[in-house]
């Protein structure tokens, strides 16, 4: 027998929580198959087979394990089991039809339902996203169409009836535990302020849409937002390091490089891995880095060194359509810049009204090390470099380098 234990993880982390098995007691492993999923405080991480053979689970999905102790087993000497083929793929019963629900342009979502229930929803142009589905397998049944129409615009929450008095609870995972005692923490333990501004994102929409094809050809990732942002801000903390600093003990720890963490939203919480070195990285080295890190952290598979550090952060509610908020700080960093939804919006230009498209940008500091022309100064420049992309080639307006002023 071949002792699984649980994994070292990080530093400071002595336990972790089983989220799942992938693989059950009795069934045949590979060699490095992935056969648990384990979370601790900072991320959720995968346990492989160190050998090949028949597993024993010894934990229950759930329980807290701590590091280094032995919750499964494998049996190397078992055999291989012979391949079974695989059964074939059965018809969808006739008795079930597909309704197709557009949910976007060019998107289709397929809804079972019987046939009774399809004819209803048909006829009566009922939603049938509205409809929640009480047959086997997510389908609609007559039942479940007569009561939408008998309660027009009454919709109960998934899984439940109407007027509904349920109340669930679930034990908090390591890391929401994690998140909820570190924005206390930020909250408790630093002098926050938010300062605002708003930047006219024309000129990096506009070059976007004017190199986006040749960019994708040339470098295999999307040209996005995230990589211009990132650059302009590594160009301002360079410029303002306290921006780019922490405070340690009585002592102020400045950074010469920008680790610049983006946060990142996942169905088990926020994660913030980090790039590292962005000043030395190009715009297609942005992209990569953040599809990379956006991927694992969507798959779970973020290490304790994706997480570890971080000088800067940046998050991106507009993603989620917010238009104006004030970022909570990243501890031990000082500052976190928030980027909102793109608006359109009435602009006074050169004394005539143009329709603008612009974003509110936000910037909480910390003003124990960061004073307030600082944060202001760096957010202005911020503004200054997005406004004209062609900054980020080396910080400076061509014109006034070329005339040396």
């Amino acid at each position: 027998m071949i002792d699984i234990k649980v994994p070292t993880v990080g530093e400071s982390i002595s336990e972790v929580t089983l989220l799942k098995w992938t693989k059950k007691t009795g069934q045949y492993v590979e060699r490095d198959e992935v056969i648990a999923e384990v979370e601790s405080e900072k991320a959720t991480f995968e346990v492989n087979a160190e050998k090949a053979g028949v597993l024993t689970t010894l934990a229950n999905e759930g329980d807290t394990i701590l590091i280094g102790s032995v919750f499964a087993q494998i049996d190397e000497t078992a055999p291989v089991p012979e391949k079974v083929a695989e059964p074939a793929k059965t018809e969808t019963p006739k008795e079930e039809k597909k309704i197709e629900v557009a949910a976007q342009p060019q998107v289709a979502i397929d809804i079972k339902a019987s046939p009774v229930a399809s004819a209803i929803i048909t006829d009566k142009k009922v939603d049938a996203k509205a409809i929640e589905p009480s047959g086997v397998n997510g389908k609609i049944m007559k039942q479940d169409v007569l009561e939408a129409l008998n309660n027009p615009g009454k919709k109960a929450f998934a899984g439940t009836a109407l007027n509904t008095r349920n109340i669930r609870k679930e034990k908090m995972s390591n890391l929401r535990k994690t998140i909820s005692k570190r924005l206390v923490e930020a909250k408790n333990t630093t002098a926050m302020l938010t300062t605002f501004n708003e930047v006219d994102m024309g000129a990096i929409m506009e070059t976007r849409t004017k190199h986006k094809d040749k960019f994708k050809e040339a470098h295999g990732v999307n040209l996005g937002f995230m990589s211009f942002f990132a650059k302009a801000c590594a160009i301002a903390l360079s410029e303002w390091p306290t921006v780019n600093a922490y405070i340690e003990n009585d002592e102020l720890v400045y950074h010469d490089y920008a680790d610049i963490s983006i946060a990142v939203s996942t169905p088990r919480g926020l994660t913030v891995p980090v790039m590292r070195n962005v000043e030395s990285m190009s715009m297609a080295d942005v992209e990569k880095t953040v599809a990379t890190l956006a991927a694992k952290a969507r798959d779970s598979k973020l290490t304790a060194d994706d997480l570890t550090g971080g000088t800067f952060t940046i998050t991106n509610g507009g993603v989620f359509g917010s238009l104006m908020s004030t970022p909570i700080i990243n501890i031990p960093q000082s500052a976190i810049l928030g980027m909102h939804k793109i608006q359109d919006r009435p602009m006074a230009i050169n004394g005539k009204v143009e329709i603008r498209p612009m974003m509110y940008l936000a910037l909480s500091y910390d003003h124990r090390i960061i004073d307030g022309r600082e944060s202001v100064s760096f957010l202005v420049r911020v503004k200054e470099l997005l406004e004209n992309p062609a900054l980020l080639l080396m910080g400076k307006d061509p014109v006034k380098t070329l005339l040396e002023l």
